[in-house]
């Protein structure tokens, strides 16, 4: 794979025309080598994980090893003081404290080989982190590179493009396209123009109506107060 993404990207820096007419396969090549590097990241990521862990589990039983191992050996003594302050029988003080003593020298093993392990799945780990930060290294290149091939290409289409346009351009028939633009332009202009007079035409007559029934309405609503008003008063009076 790394190798042909580097031929692949040696042949997005050359100059030549003909490898810019054809960048379109290079580009979905590339794309799918992206990320095809980026599936092996996500694989490498996950076993750098497993490997942490076991190195962190490594870590762990040989410090519980040794701790046992310690507790033994200040098992052997008490055994032995107890032996010795007449508390317990010399013999069988004596077998139960090489006993733990034999226990401390199996944790120790234990121990031992815990570590052991723990550098070995530490160092591993060290070295795929050295793999995984270069493949994320080539990863942001290879699409720093892409983004240029992809620039590339678009500006050498473009380019095609306006070349062709400009060779079978027939200057004539394009002023004549334009001079028949202008006029259904203008006729545009003057319809749009003429349905806004008739709009604004049509909204003021409907102003003056309302104007007219709101004026109305409200003669009518004056008259009926001052009538109400008269009534009361003659009705106080009487």
């Amino acid at each position: 794979m790394w190798a042909w993404l580097k031929r692949l990207f040696r042949i997005g820096k050359a100059e030549a025309n003909a490898a810019l007419d054809n960048m379109e396969d290079p580009v979905k090549m590339t794309e799918q080598g992206i990320r095809d590097l980026k599936a092996n990241l996500e694989k490498a990521l996950v076993a750098m994980a497993g490997v942490k862990a076991m190195g962190i589990r490594s870590k762990g039983e040989a410090e519980e090893y040794s701790e046992k191992g310690k507790e033994y050996e200040t098992k052997a003594m008490l055994l032995l003081k107890k032996a010795s302050a007449g508390e317990m029988e010399a013999a069988e003080g004596d077998r139960l404290a090489s006993e733990a003593l034999l226990r401390k020298k199996e944790n120790e093993e234990l121990a031992a080989q815990a570590k052991k392990n723990q550098d070995y799945f530490e160092g591993n780990s060290d070295k795929l982190k050295d793999k995984i930060d270069d493949l994320k290294e080539n990863i942001s290149k290879y699409e720093n590179e892409l983004k240029t091939l992809k620039a590339r290409a678009k500006v050498s289409k473009a380019t095609k493009e306006i070349n062709k346009d400009l060779a079978g351009i027939d200057s004539s028939s394009t002023v004549e396209m334009l001079e028949r633009m202008k006029v259904k332009v203008a006729e545009e202009e003057a319809l749009a123009e003429s349905y806004s007079e008739i709009a604004n035409e049509s909204r003021s007559l409907d102003a003056e109506i309302d104007d007219a029934l709101e004026s109305t309405s409200a003669e009518l609503k004056a008259k009926d107060d001052l009538d109400a008003l008269k009534a009361k008063m003659a009705a106080e009076q009487q």
